[in-house]
């Protein structure tokens, strides 16, 4: 593990190696980054995320709070069963996303969690880093939909499969592009390593699909989709 696990409290954190003289659980506190002045906005998607700059360490980051969706959210937004640390939504996602970026694939950087137990459950929160100058599929799609890179984001997405990543939030928004349109994948929450399987690859790239024709409604999707395919069999 390129990471280490402290307890602090009521709290246990994942911190990598780097931050560990400075992580604090105040970190997981939006007022204690208002105090310090911090820039904060909030990113688009389902529960709590925020980019933060962290005013003395020169770091950009994503910080999110594991949320609940669908209807057991209206019993209980953000606790989870206990089962184990390593069982918690934060220890497995920092730990994969890890073990992904450990393998050479592009992904953020995982460099902080926070797990707090109460009883038989508990809530959690995840930091990753923030990339640079990126945006997401679907934006860069609402401005060029023709000269979008689909070749290059199906050989993304074939690198991530060949090693088993089952990515089962796989849509417009969890794949990223920068300025040189290098593509990442982000968003590991629920996701899993296993053995290459052609339903579940395949149920990954429909989920895909799915969500591009939700973004676009109206649109002929089979040339451009066919470039991503090629991309992703080699083609």
């Amino acid at each position: 593990m390129n990471f280490q696990v402290i307890e602090q409290g009521q709290a246990t954190l994942l911190v990598a190696p780097e931050l560990i003289e400075h992580l604090t659980p105040s970190w997981f506190d939006l007022n204690w980054w208002r105090s310090r002045g911090a820039p904060i906005d909030s990113a688009p998607g389902r529960g709590e995320s925020y980019f933060l700059q962290h005013p003395e360490l020169s770091l950009n980051l994503v910080w999110r709070h594991y949320k609940r969706g669908g209807l057991v959210a209206k019993l209980s937004e953000d606790r989870y069963l206990w089962a184990g640390l390593t069982q918690t939504r934060a220890y497995r996602e920092f730990a994969l996303t890890e073990t992904l970026r450990q393998r050479g694939l592009p992904v953020p950087r995982p460099l902080a969690a926070q797990v707090i137990r109460d009883g038989l459950s508990y809530r959690a929160d995840l930091i990753t880093e923030r990339l640079p100058e990126v945006k997401s599929m679907a934006d860069r799609l609402n401005f060029d939909l023709r000269d979008f890179p689909w070749h290059d984001v199906g050989k993304t997405i074939a690198r991530f499969h060949a090693i088993g990543l089952d990515h089962v939030d796989l849509n417009v928004r969890n794949i990223l592009l920068n300025g040189n349109s290098r593509i990442y994948l982000i968003d590991f929450d629920r996701c899993r390593l296993r053995k290459p399987a052609a339903e579940w690859q395949q149920g990954n790239l429909d989920r895909l699909l799915r969500s591009l024709k939700k973004l676009f409604p109206h649109q002929n999707h089979a040339p451009h989709w066919q470039r991503l395919l090629d991309g992703y069999s080699g083609g």
